[in-house]
């Protein structure tokens, strides 16, 4: 099977890393963090004008009809840039999720940019970013309104977790897990943006940041440990696009398209882990100061490893299937 993108989805990671690009995104994200939501607001409203939120929402919707490929390559580019707020949840989740419900009516205002997050049973009992959101959750297979109970801190000061209660019963005998697939899915990709970017920024450092006389970078622990990161992500890339494509069904009958889902999740997560971990031996110091931006990039990666199932829930998930 071919997973290379086509001229399409190459031209729609362009666009939207052009976007977040002249977005200065490490400023808005620490806005963000700050109680200041302007800038990421704006940002989101003219990915909403992309298209970019409605990707996973049918154009009877004011969503673009696409499908799991296109959700993965424009949330890889919102990872890259470190986006923060609930996309997994807002761009992937909830427009599964509601959809499957058949309610339908909060679907034309994701399409538009409106946030949204939930929580739904073991997978994912903790709601994020509940202040700049609307928030579901699905419990004993009631999707219902929720209201915040109580909120933690996470290790990404752009991110909060909230555990949340049953309001408005919206709909009842809901089946969550292709929507919690999304997730998964969803998490990966933008796992994928986190570790291709922590990489991007140790390789410039290396070749900035002189010791003896000689760039760090030219000497060979150095480049064997940017070199491991680079194979990782690669390795998993394949992942993340083959689950993708079998959510849009262009995989064989037959294919276990949640074992493929899991598989992505696992590889993406150790990939970023790597990339988090070996951008900080390369930088040393500077790596821990909030002041540089490969900090926003190695927290998010640490908040975000468990996100929508760890890598030992969703090793155990491909195990049951073998």
């Amino acid at each position: 099977m071919d997973f290379r993108l086509s001229d399409i989805h190459t031209d729609l990671a362009s666009t939207v890393d052009a976007m977040l690009g002249k977005a200065d995104m490490p400023t808005a994200t620490r806005a963000w963090a700050a109680g200041d939501r302007a800038a990421v607001a704006k940002v989101y409203s003219q990915l909403a004008d992309a298209g970019i939120s409605g990707l996973l929402i049918d154009e009877s919707h004011g969503g673009s009809s696409a499908g799991a490929v296109e959700m993965v390559v424009a949330v890889e580019q919102l990872g890259r840039h470190c986006a923060p707020g609930p996309i997994v949840e807002s761009v992937a989740v909830l427009p599964i999720l509601l959809h499957d419900a058949d309610v339908l009516g909060p679907l034309s205002d994701l399409a538009e940019g409106r946030l949204a997050t939930c929580a739904i049973g073991p997978l994912q009992p903790l709601a994020a970013d509940t202040a700049a959101a609307d928030v579901y959750l699905v419990e004993d297979g009631v999707l219902s309104r929720a209201t915040v109970q109580s909120t933690e801190p996470s290790i990404d000061s752009t991110r909060t977790l909230s555990r949340v209660t049953a309001g408005d019963v919206l709909a009842t005998g809901v089946d969550a897990s292709d929507a919690a697939d999304a997730g998964a899915l969803a998490t990966a990709a933008q796992l994928l943006g986190l570790g291709q970017a922590m990489l991007s920024i140790a390789s410039e450092y290396a070749q900035s940041r002189k010791q003896f006389g000689r760039p760090i970078g030219s000497f060979q622990a150095v480049k064997h440990h940017l070199a491991d990161v680079a194979i990782a992500i690669e390795m998993a890339r394949p992942l993340v696009h083959a689950a993708a494509l079998g959510v849009d069904g262009q995989v064989p009958e037959g294919t276990d398209v949640s074992r493929d889902i899991s598989a992505a999740k696992v590889a993406a997560a150790e990939a970023a882990d790597l990339s988090a971990r070996r951008s900080l031996q390369v930088m040393g110091a500077i790596g821990y100061t909030a002041e540089h931006d490969i900090s926003l990039y190695i927290t998010k990666t640490r908040a975000l490893l468990n996100a929508w199932g760890s890598p030992a829930v969703h090793r155990q998930r491909i195990l049951e299937t073998l």
